[in-house]
């Protein structure tokens, strides 16, 4: 079992590198996200491309990539700790993809994935304050980051497991971090909205 455990987190990671944006972009004949729009490899940035199909290609395997390696984590019956790291490496794969000159996404998706996988009532809590906020603000971005600061106190609610939430912590953090661009143009008022081209 000892090496199976680093085994799992490599192939967390290695799978989370497969940028679901990029790929789905270039089998449908569309521009690279990374030279378009916000150029940024994920499902809000293809949907600026107006093929709705694509960004939910893109939507569906970002958050895959977080659901599956835990998945199999524990169908293998890690510990908490073991998974709390296949999840974390599933994410860091996503956010630094060593297929794709470590430039990835901003993670959303595949952070709602880790968490249905560890945990779906806080991965319902998440999703629920994301599609709350989009309803009242049309802000993609603004959603994420609510639902990512509220994330792992949903956990410490629902599922107290204390490997999770410094998981989701770390996660939170790193959203925050890759959505930094983002904060200043909400704090500027120049953010764009869901649906509108920017």
């Amino acid at each position: 079992m000892t090496l199976l455990q680093p085994a799992l987190i490599l192939f967390a990671y290695l799978l989370g590198s497969l940028s679901t944006a990029i790929i789905t972009c270039k089998l449908m004949g569309l521009p690279d996200p990374r030279t378009m729009g916000s150029k940024n490899p994920g499902a809000t940035n293809v949907l600026r491309t107006g093929n709705k199909k694509a960004a939910a290609l893109t939507l569906f395997g970002d958050f895959l990539k977080g659901l599956l390696p835990v998945l199999l984590g524990l169908a293998l019956e890690m510990g908490p700790q073991t998974l709390a790291l296949i999840a974390l490496a599933a994410f860091l794969g996503h956010l630094y993809p060593i297929f794709f000159r470590f430039q990835g996404g901003k993670g959303v998706a595949t952070a709602l994935g880790v968490m249905l996988g560890l945990s779906w009532q806080v991965a319902v809590a998440a999703l629920l304050t994301w599609l709350l906020m989009a309803k009242v603000f049309r802000i993609s971005s603004l959603s994420a980051l609510t639902a990512a600061v509220l994330t792992p106190l949903y956990c410490w609610l629902l599922t107290p497991q204390p490997e999770f939430i410094a998981l989701l912590l770390v996660i939170s953090l790193l959203l925050l971090w890759r959505h930094r661009s983002n904060i200043q143009n909400l704090l500027s008022g120049r953010e764009g909205k869901i649906g509108k081209q920017s």
